[in-house]
């Protein structure tokens, strides 16, 4: 190796090192704050303290419902993760296999969704959310339901966009040989399409498990129950009040990165793979 590429080699480590450091200096920080006192979280302190169990101890027994808020942000992430699987990689895979005159108009409409801001949708929705507890069937979404922070979140543009583009790289003489062996297309998108592309569900699993999970704005808005907030209005709550106990929010904030931090790194490979578009059998 010459001694310029050698250079270009150390240049690159110290480059790539810095950025790491930055990035993860915020996690360290975070880890750090919730092991002290608030005082010395408020002086900056970047030492490990003794205070966690304590700090934990004191957000289990304050009037935020920590607890609750955590089943309440688990179950509407979970719900929303699994039923956002079944819809929108059925509307992606019927975009790409079925063939259709209106097929791409519609399509371009879904992509022109996301050009929307969704400050411009919250009035209208929260009229539309509104109405539905009137209407006994809709009961379920309506206002101040877990229903109504889910059901806007399951078809979502951009997954269907993302399963669409996956599906290109399915192969289709598996539709074709399923097709002539009888299986109907319920049953070649459950028992072939859906095992086939494990890497793409894996990578939309994670991306929208992560948005569900710190999702604030509507469920801001929707969830007007105390009982029924979920972790960011709970630890936004912290940090709006007087005297912010900063240990006490910097502990509710890692036990909040949890679940999102063991998706990831568990479905780490598959997240890869399914954002480069890879599929596996």
């Amino acid at each position: 190796m010459s001694k310029k590429s050698k250079v270009l080699r150390t240049l690159e480590y110290v480059i790539l090192s810095i950025l790491s450091i930055v990035s993860i200096f915020p996690f360290f920080w975070m880890i750090i704050a919730a092991t002290n006192k608030s005082v010395d979280v408020s002086k900056g302190t970047l030492l490990p303290g003794t205070y966690f169990m304590e700090n934990l101890r004191t957000l289990l027994d304050s009037d935020l419902n920590y607890l609750g808020a955590f089943k309440n942000s688990l179950v509407i992430a979970v719900l929303t993760t699994a039923i956002a699987m079944v819809v929108s990689s059925a509307a992606g895979y019927a975009f790409q296999i079925y063939k259709s005159k209106g097929r791409d108009v519609v399509f371009n409409f879904i992509l022109l969704s996301m050009m929307v801001p969704f400050a411009a949708l919250m009035v209208p929705l929260f009229r539309l959310f509104t109405k539905f507890r009137n209407i006994p069937v809709l009961k379920f979404v309506a206002l101040d339901t877990p229903g109504s922070v889910i059901i806007i979140a399951v078809a979502t543009a951009f997954l269907i966009f993302f399963f669409r583009q996956n599906t290109k790289t399915f192969p289709k003489e598996l539709v074709e040989a399923a097709r002539i062996d009888g299986l109907g297309e319920f049953g070649i998108f459950t028992r072939i399409f859906m095992p086939t592309m494990k890497s793409t569900y894996a990578a939309a699993v994670v991306v929208t498990f992560m948005s569900s999970w710190n999702n604030y704005l509507w469920p801001l808005i929707a969830l007007q129950s105390g009982g029924k907030r979920t972790l960011p209005l709970i630890i936004s709550a912290m940090g709006s009040s007087y005297t912010p106990d900063y240990g006490m929010m910097m502990t509710a904030v890692v036990i909040a990165t949890i679940p999102t931090a063991l998706i990831f790194f568990l479905m780490q490979k598959q997240f890869v793979a399914g954002m480069t578009g890879s599929v596996k059998g």
